[in-house]
């Protein structure tokens, strides 16, 4: 990407304007990182740029933005500017074109105001932060706390620089963080959404939980969160300690999850806070699974997380106890438990919960052999028997029948019956007239553990 962007800046430094890269892309670069994307600043004013790029869009007159397409590459071009007056705590309400200086003071972190001239290599650097990035400090232009009352996304925003790049948040940056959390609540959710997900699916989702519960943020955008601190566990099961220290190790064990996986890490005990009991000397949290599925599902409608991510996040959640059960499952039944839509996500969750804990993968060898086994089979072939056919030895309809056929189903994928004959001799030994109300095939099994 970096080409296109560079073209821009040199059409920009013919015309007779000043034209660098600045902010994130600076820092990647310097860093050793290539950028996601690239912006540059100039002090060309926005018409000057429309005019010298045929496809060039204006998205913000009154801020000096405009987009400049290069192909499949979007550069964005802001003129130099200054900010003033943030009434919505996040968007100025007065802005004056200005020169490089004053734009780099009104940016968040001396690490995001650096402007480099890619055709010289020359670096602009008003406040210091080469030498902040060099010693992975994050420090804020200027006065942290009027950054931050400028615009509440700066907070998150902080966290997640510090994770991911591994930075310390200077001591006066923090602070005024700390103080300034509650501002937090005025972001758009999807705001929110987009950078706690950046948080969980960067490199160091456990420091940035943490970093966000010791600011005090986390009590404020994700307060079922926070009370995972103390849930204390039975020991024997847990000897990690509490709900809290489990999900971090789970953090810190993720490589490159998703948005549903790493949604469902973080929330897959979001109700034991609330299902916690003691009995007979142990800790139990009956039902945690399917009550954590529902408060987990009002969390991320509260986040306007996409429904099909919640989807699979929902199934997760309400289904990861399961895999207690799986010494116990029918072979049909597995097999019909690792079949799911959402399997693969539910197994990895199970990896991860396994590994937060005592580090037992036995359920999770089981039903990875299950699933391997499954997926070098040919699919199976539609069922031997319909209902016509059971109907047709002397079953009539009704709930009855829908048993005998699903029972039916099991002993197929178990290789019982292998065609039409034995399936009807199977019927017949097995559902003798009259049985309609008989029971058929047992349910999976529930856990009776709350643990």
């Amino acid at each position: 990407m970096r080409a296109p962007a560079e073209a821009v800046v040199r059409t920009l430094h013919a015309a007779g304007h000043a034209a660098y890269f600045v902010g994130g892309c600076v820092r990647d670069l310097l860093l050793g990182r290539e950028p996601d994307d690239f912006d540059v600043a100039t002090s060309a004013p926005p018409d000057a740029v429309t005019a010298l790029f045929e496809a060039a869009c204006l998205v913000g007159r009154s801020f000096g933005v405009v987009r400049v397409r290069s192909g499949d590459t979007t550069i964005e071009v802001a003129t130099f500017r200054s900010e003033s007056d943030y009434q919505d705590g996040r968007h100025p309400d007065r802005v004056t074109f200005a020169d490089a200086r004053t734009d780099a003071g009104r940016r968040d972190f001396t690490v995001n105001a650096l402007y480099l001239n890619p055709v010289n290599g020359e670096l602009l650097d008003f406040f210091g932060g080469r030498a902040d990035l060099e010693v992975r400090l994050l420090r804020c232009v200027g006065v942290a706390d009027q950054r931050f009352s400028e615009d509440a996304l700066r907070l998150l925003r902080a966290v997640r620089l510090a994770a991911r790049d591994g930075f310390t948040i200077e001591s006066a940056t923090w602070e005024a963080l700390r103080r300034h959390a509650p501002r937090v609540a005025m972001l758009a959710a999807e705001r929110i959404r987009d950078e706690l997900l950046a948080i969980l699916t960067g490199p160091a989702p456990r420091r940035g939980l943490e970093l966000l519960q010791a600011s005090g943020l986390l009590a404020i955008l994700l307060p079922e969160v926070e009370a995972y601190r103390g849930c204390t566990q039975s020991a024997d099961v847990h000897p990690e300690g509490d709900v809290w220290e489990h999900t971090l190790r789970m953090l810190d064990a993720m490589r490159s999850p998703d948005e549903a996986l790493a949604w469902g890490v973080l929330l897959h005990d979001v109700a034991k806070p609330v299902t916690r009991s003691e009995r007979d000397g142990k800790i139990h949290f009956y039902g945690h699974a399917e009550r954590g599925r529902e408060i987990a599902a009002r969390i991320l409608d509260r986040l306007r997380v996409p429904v099909r991510v919640q989807e699979r996040v929902q199934a997760m959640i309400g289904q990861h106890m399961r895999f207690l059960d799986t010494p116990q499952m029918k072979p049909s039944t597995l097999r019909r438990f690792v079949l799911q839509e959402h399997f693969p996500h539910l197994l990895e969750l199970h990896r991860l919960d396994s590994l937060g804990s005592r580090g037992d993968l036995t359920n999770w060898e089981r039903c990875r052999r299950e699933r391997d086994a499954v997926q070098l089979e040919p699919a199976p072939l539609k069922p031997l028997l319909n209902g016509e056919d059971v109907q047709a030895l002397g079953h009539a309809a009704g709930p009855g029948l829908g048993r005998i056929l699903r029972a039916l189903v099991d002993a197929q994928l178990e290789g019982v019956v292998t065609d039409r004959a034995a399936a009807e001799a199977w019927v017949r030994r097995h559902f003798p007239q009259p049985t309609l109300d008989k029971s058929g095939p047992e349910s999976p099994p529930s856990s009776s553990s709350g643990d």
